[in-house]
């Protein structure tokens, strides 16, 4: 086989020379050029075997020339690569028919090994029409940890597949999976969401499958579920591990058969539906409780997307508040802007109440200030009776942290709290960072944090991957 060849456009000539180096010593032949004009010319000509392309270049945004180069050369693969890193450009370079969007900065040996596996890889016969793309950003954030879930959010809107978002409250849950819905191939049906938190445990299988006349004390007339209501698009199970049992085994019959029946019902009623579940909650402590279906567990995890906490992705927070102060002057509130050192102590905040603490803080920062600059003397005042940061916290103890902290969740949540789990969730948010800080320590030698922790080793690699600790050998 020939020497496959790379065309890369990209108009920072810094990351052409990089890229011409590493996929030289990588064994290909490399072409690079800065702009989109020779990138076309090349393609059209017949040059090149894989294409990296940037988005923004000085004569053509790099998105807008893959359906062409699709409609000339339709086996030629393209990997697109953006600093304009938002959920929006990971779903247009996939609708696009991209074959991977890296965000900058990217990793070498990542896109070295995504142009292996695009060289290599048969072509999938189907072809996917451009979606048209609205650019009111459902998400926001450019961390990493937002850039991975953007990436797979795209690789999904094209599928019908189950997907279970788990994260703590705040996070942002149901901003994903209407993401999921608004943007994939189900967007001209409805999106239906339903807490199971929020419904007592009696009504809950009247509410997900509807109901017949008569079939309860009450039932004065038929009434259809959120099944019914959700035909035809996406179905969003909000807190899936507070659904009793009885219900579960009825939800897992319809997952089966994708059919069911109205309580008090003959009728068989098809489920044209996506299902996209989600929970604050451990969901295998809660299988090993007897409390959480295991098949069930299996049929909604296909696809499982973890959100990160605010405090996992402080480097957002700007673009965040700038997003809620935004939001709050088109609701007609006064406009706000937030000093430097009032952001730096936002961004030295826990925020245990995560994304929805964070809205709250800004809109009544908008409703109840006068002043247009809001400076960190605000700020303090606001978050008075919440956790310090953590170097001022050191000397009082392990207790009186985890307390100080407890406390402002309690505070951010008030009325909020989760219905049950609490006390399983503080223990996890314990552990998690315990184990990760341990191993870390300890060069990610199991054996020794096991000895550390007075774990034995079996029960350390079982949390390991019940907490879903990542696992750096060797240390930095």
């Amino acid at each position: 086989m020939d020497t496959p060849t790379i065309l890369v456009a990209d108009d920072d000539s810094a990351i052409r020379m990089v890229l011409n180096q590493a996929f030289g010593r990588a064994g290909f032949n490399v072409r690079t050029t800065g702009n989109a004009a020779t990138l076309w010319q090349w393609v059209s000509e017949g040059h090149g075997d894989l294409v990296i392309t940037d988005v923004v270049m000085p004569d053509e945004n790099g998105l807008d020339l893959i359906p062409r180069i699709r409609k000339v050369r339709p086996e030629l693969r393209v990997i697109v690569m953006s600093a304009q890193s938002t959920l929006l450009t990971a779903v247009k370079a996939t609708e696009r028919g991209a074959f991977e969007y890296l965000p900058k900065p990217f990793d070498i040996k990542e896109l070295i090994d995504v142009a292996r596996r695009a060289l290599e890889s048969p072509r999938l016969s189907e072809e996917r029409g451009a979606a048209d793309i609205d650019d009111n950003l459902p998400l926001i954030g450019r961390s990493p940890a937002m850039q991975e879930i953007y990436r797979t959010l795209a690789r999904l809107m094209g599928t019908d597949l189950t997907v279970m978002i788990v994260g703590e409250s705040g996070t942002g849950k149901e901003l994903v999976a209407r993401a999921l819905h608004d943007y994939g191939k189900r967007k001209a049906g409805s999106f239906v969401a339903i807490n199971m938190a929020a419904i007592p445990r009696e009504l809950i299988e009247s509410e997900l499958f509807g109901h017949e006349k008569g079939a309860f004390t009450g039932a004065t007339a038929r009434a259809a579920g959120r099944f019914e209501q959700a035909q035809g698009g996406t179905l969003f199970l909000d807190e899936i591990g507070d659904m009793p049992l009885e219900a579960q085994t009825r939800l897992l019959r319809v997952l089966q058969e994708n059919e069911f029946t109205a309580v008090g019902g003959q009728t068989v009623i098809s489920a044209d539906v996506r299902i996209v579940a989600a929970t604050h909650r451990d969901l295998r402590q809660l299988i090993r409780q007897g409390l959480f279906r295991e098949d069930l567990y299996f049929r909604l995890n296909v696809v499982p997307i973890r959100l990160p906490p605010l405090r996992e992705r402080t480097e957002d927070i700007p673009e965040l508040v700038r997003h809620f102060l935004a939001k709050a002057a088109s609701e007609g509130l006064p406009w706000k802007v937030i000093d430097g050192e009032a952001m730096d102590r936002l961004k030295n905040y826990r925020w245990p109440g995560n994304v929805r603490e964070l809205e709250n803080l800004i809109r009544r920062l908008a409703a109840l200030y006068s002043q247009e600059v809001i400076d960190a003397d605000v700020i303090r005042e606001e978050l008075a009776d919440a956790a310090p940061p953590p170097q001022e916290v050191e000397g009082k103890g392990l207790s009186s942290s985890i307390e100080a902290h407890l406390k402002a969740y309690f505070a951010a949540h008030g009325s909020g709290l989760p219905a049950s789990g609490l006390y399983d969730r503080v223990l996890r948010e314990l552990e998690r960072p315990l184990i990760s800080l341990t191993l870390n320590a300890t060069r990610g030698n199991q054996i020794r944090a096991a000895q550390v922790l007075g774990l034995n080793r079996n029960t350390l690699r079982k949390k390991i991957r019940d907490l879903n600790v990542q696992v750096t050998r060797g240390g930095r």
